[in-house]
């Protein structure tokens, strides 16, 4: 090349702009040195995270919480049925403080009376089973039916009082020398024998039913406005080996009449007979729900 050519190159290239270098080409595979331009780039971007403690980096994952609406319904449902089952412990830990506040012939007559209760609850369990098991099995169900009928309305009417019973019981007399005995003692000996099982009782001639009431009247006790004087005489039928022992337990019926110097003689046997007997009384208000 002369002299003169050379000459016009160098001006030719003073009056072209700077080369701009070539944009990074995205799409096709990343060269070597820019994968080590991005792992610098990255690293510097790292370096105050991988300072962090773990401690540090378990509170900055945790707080501030991140829930979603599943997360919270669950979080409301786990509340509600640990407030539930806090609240039934302590409703049972109050009953259990009360019993055992109580005395030790308290808790022996409750235990002898849930134990009673149970024994007829269970006695009225099978009987439903085998009638049940009858109407079944008998080849005349409507007959059997009827039987069934007339038998439940005799011992409806035991219940009642509207018709005469007999069976093995006892017979309570209360002498009461003193006029110390009052009405509320008399009931809380209908009270215990009830819950002993008695299923007819009648006083001095008159029937005993679930809706009778003793009262006091001038020294002596009126029952259903009847009223009767000392010696009180209970005829009881039920069995004799749960009802006697009912009222016997320490601190019940017995000792609290004879602290009041009443005199008290319990006798068992294998026929009593309750003969008093009630008219039948159409409830004012209550009907029969059935069709």
């Amino acid at each position: 090349m002369s002299d003169q050519d050379e000459r016009n190159t160098n001006r030719l290239r003073r009056e072209l702009p700077d080369e701009v270098p070539p944009a990074r080409n995205t799409e096709g595979p990343p060269s070597p040195a820019g994968d080590a331009a991005d792992g610098q780039r990255a690293e510097r971007q790292q370096e105050p995270r991988a300072g962090l403690t773990g401690r540090q980096r378990l509170v900055k994952g945790l707080w501030p919480p991140r829930l979603t609406r599943a997360q919270l319904i669950v979080a409301l449902l786990l509340f509600g049925l640990g407030f539930g089952l806090a609240v039934q412990v302590a409703s049972n830990s109050d009953g259990d403080s009360a019993l055992r506040g109580a005395r030790q012939e308290d808790l022996v007559r409750i235990l002898d009376e849930l134990d009673d209760r149970t024994q007829r609850l269970e006695d009225e369990k099978q009987g439903l089973e085998q009638q049940r098991d009858e109407l079944e099995n008998s080849s005349d169900q409507a007959e059997e039916a009827r039987k069934q009928t007339l038998e439940k309305e005799r011992q409806l009417g035991v219940l009642a009082g509207t018709v005469a019973a007999q069976g093995p019981g006892i017979t309570v007399t209360i002498e009461d020398t003193k006029g110390t005995v009052e009405a509320d003692m008399l009931l809380d000996a209908v009270q215990e024998l009830r819950a002993a099982g008695a299923e007819a009782i009648q006083v001095n001639g008159v029937r005993v039913v679930a809706g009778t009431y003793l009262t006091d009247a001038d020294k002596s006790v009126t029952v259903d406005g009847n009223k009767i004087n000392a010696p009180y005489r209970f005829q009881v039928i039920g069995k004799p080996q749960d009802l006697e022992p009912a009222l016997n337990i320490p601190g019940g019926v017995v000792q609290t009449l004879e602290k009041e110097q009443a005199t008290v003689t319990v006798e068992r046997s294998d026929k009593i007979v309750v003969d008093a007997l009630r008219a039948a009384k159409r409830p004012d208000y209550a009907r029969s729900s059935s069709q």
